[in-house]
């Protein structure tokens, strides 16, 4: 038992100086933070409505369209990297496949842009 507590022992004195370092920054940055709240900072940012209005208002839909646009080439181009990781084993087959998904994901992406998904007007 000593024998496994030693070997964990590295990890468990890790973890302590994270928790503290952690407590530190976090009362450092109340302790030091300067709070003067002026028109620009509590104006409308990237969301483009106001940060403290009622949180039952209505969103436009654009948000979500644009969200779900990201979310759904985020994934695809996720795919990307464990194929490139295995490019050298994948075969003449893998590869074609990756260029028939990059070429549904170009005319895709082609149709988003011509229907104006992409644009915020």
């Amino acid at each position: 038992m000593a024998d496994l507590l030693r070997e964990y022992l590295p990890i468990l004195i890790f973890f302590g100086l994270a928790v503290v370092l952690a407590i530190i920054l976090t009362l450092s940055a109340i302790v030091v933070a300067v709070r003067r709240p002026d028109p620009e900072k509590l104006s409308a940012y990237e969301c483009g409505f106001n940060a403290f209005d009622d949180a039952r208002m209505k969103f436009d839909v654009r948000f979500y369209l644009v969200a779900i646009l990201f979310i759904i080439f985020d994934l695809e181009v996720a795919f990307l990297f464990p194929w490139a990781a295995s490019f050298q084993y994948v075969g003449e087959f893998g590869f074609w496949s990756m260029m028939v998904f990059l070429a549904v994901l170009t005319i895709g992406f082609a149709y988003e842009w011509k229907k104006g998904a992409l644009e915020w007007s």
